[in-house]
């Protein structure tokens, strides 16, 4: 079954998250655009509207080791969205991955095959 429509997904290749969610929707046929973080940066208009639509407690992946490894000052620094934006555009790894920007102009974080599937059907 292949779907005419096209997103775009943007993360870092290497992730685990992001294979598993390319592989997902190749295996469905879906057109995707991949936007690399390590290649392009972090688009700041695309960052802005995530923020509005996520929020940045969800986008901000503190689980990761690129949180970890920063110093408990700049960890304390990220109290609000302005200073959670500052930190994304500087270390885009802190940004939890894969973004989502579905046709319909909604956007996701992460990846969970029901949800996918039910953003596709």
């Amino acid at each position: 079954m292949s779907h005419p429509v096209a997103l775009t997904l943007y993360g870092i290749p290497n992730c685990d998250t992001v294979k598993k969610a390319r592989a997902w929707l190749a295996e469905r046929g879906v057109a995707v655009t991949f936007h690399d973080f390590k290649k392009q940066g972090v688009p700041e208009a695309a960052l802005d509207t995530w923020l509005a639509q996520i929020g940045w407690e969800t986008l901000l992946n503190r689980s990761g080791t690129t949180w970890r490894r920063l110093d408990d000052a700049t960890r304390a620094a990220v109290t609000d969205a302005a200073s959670a934006r500052a930190l994304m555009l500087a270390q885009a790894s802190v940004i939890k991955r894969p973004v989502v920007q579905w046709p319909d102009g909604r956007h996701t974080v992460g990846f969970s095959p029901e949800r996918f599937g039910q953003l596709l059907a």
